[in-house]
């Protein structure tokens, strides 16, 4: 994995609903400006303590983005080369990396190309994505697919991004990704890919692949279920295989993302939204924040056509036109992607548990740069871990406006507390 990619935390957004473009409709051969406001929020996820944007589809598409028409078109309802370069420009100004959503398992019926650029059917219809009739599946096995997507990959590495998020790359065989991979990283050896994984053999798919991350689905499951169930047993097999993962490659980890309710809303309890982040930044991987979590912003995916409008709202033009905004819940964020600064280390580390009990949880992560305790505590009782915390001294806590506590062993209900090396 390239450097730069063990101090990422990236703030990630939709641009086509961030900007409430998805549902315009535009006369053929129409363009419209809307892009560039996305760069009114790049110092918002700044000050968040981002310092990547992940950016969901951008190219043109026929609906929702991942039915793409041209890899090589910014989307007509997002803008043009100019209003991309600009936000390219804009992030980079403020040591913001961008990581573009690639979809290469599949495209728009619409989608320009021979017929031996598709799988079909043994009936000879073209086959689909998942049952979706207007996503068709490319053949991966066509030579000519292999160097588009070689191609496409380039070219906006050439104007200036940072590397890829590959949609459904589950879907394709690792070994096409192995051959494209090698040929792109030929030209961009500082570039970095991280597959979308559902399920599966996560660490023999990435080494098959050469992907340098794939997407931690089994880890996010964990914390929220384990939070809502008041089983934190849960949490600690799912550490223990996250920790499996970690030395052949490093996971992209998350609370939420474009494809999941949100974590406000997947939450039985709202105090627990604390415990959530405080996990996901005290153990090893690579974070994203899906853009609006930091609002504690809710929304439910649901399985129908429109399912995903709830969780990727348009925002408004910039941040202080936010309505109701929770500048708590940002400050949360906060408070824990800075201890995740100040101990670096963390992206790589080693977390054993360190006491377990179905309601507390308490968590060490260290290596020879430094330690970190994390106590959670989901009962409805103050709880006293039994675990030794020399050396260490309190670094966040669940409200960070509350007077330290002078027993930093003794949680309340409901609390979290991290404690790292001084």
């Amino acid at each position: 994995m390239v450097p730069w990619a063990d101090h990422a935390i990236w703030w990630q957004v939709y641009p086509l609903g961030f900007v409430g473009a998805e549902d315009a409709a535009l006369p053929t051969g129409f363009r419209t400006s809307r892009l560039g406001r996305l760069e009114n929020w790049l110092d918002y996820a700044v000050e968040l303590g981002c310092n990547g944007l992940l950016l969901g589809p951008v190219f043109e598409s026929e609906t929702h983005g991942y039915d793409t028409v041209d890899h090589f078109r910014i989307d007509a309802r997002l803008g043009d080369y100019q209003e991309f370069d600009s936000l390219v420009a804009a992030a980079k100004q403020r040591g913001l990396r961008i990581l573009l959503d690639g979809v290469f398992n599949h495209v728009a019926r619409s989608f320009a190309a021979p017929p031996e650029w598709f799988k079909h059917r043994p009936d000879g219809s073209l086959d689909t994505f998942e049952g979706h009739e207007h996503l068709v599946v490319l053949n991966h096995e066509e030579p000519a697919v292999r160097e588009y997507v070689i191609e496409v990959m380039c070219h906006w590495l050439d104007r200036g991004v940072d590397g890829w998020r590959l949609d459904a790359a589950y879907a394709v065989a690792p070994e096409f990704w192995r051959g494209v991979l090698s040929e792109v990283r030929e030209r961009f050896p500082e570039a970095w890919f991280v597959g979308e994984l559902i399920h599966g053999d996560y660490a023999g798919y990435a080494a098959t692949s050469t992907l340098d991350s794939i997407t931690q689905y089994e880890l996010w499951k964990a914390i929220w279920s384990s939070l809502n169930d008041r089983n934190f047993f849960e949490l600690a097999y799912a550490l223990e295989r996250h920790q499996q993962l970690v030395d052949p490659l490093v996971p992209q980890t998350f609370v939420g993302n474009h494809d999941v309710t949100r974590i406000a809303s997947k939450l039985d309890d709202p105090r627990h939204l604390g415990h959530a982040l405080a996990v996901l930044f005290a153990v090893a991987g690579i974070p994203s924040i899906w853009g609006g979590d930091e609002q504690a912003m809710k929304g439910i995916k649901e399985d129908r056509v429109g399912g995903d409008d709830a969780i990727r709202p348009e925002f408004p033009d910039k941040p202080s036109d936010l309505v109701d905004p929770d500048w708590a819940t940002y400050r949360l964020h906060q408070q824990l992607i800075g201890v995740r600064r100040r101990n670096a280390w963390l992206t790589r580390s080693r977390t054993k548990v360190a006491h377990l009990t179905n309601e507390a949880l308490a968590l060490r992560s260290g290596d020879t740069a430094g330690q970190l305790l994390l106590l959670l505590n989901v009962g409805d009782e103050a709880y006293r871990f039994p675990v030794e915390v020399a050396g260490l001294v309190i670094a966040a806590q669940s409200d960070p406006n509350q007077q330290l506590p002078t027993d930093p062993l003794l949680v309340p209900p409901h609390s979290w507390l991290v404690l790292a090396t001084g």
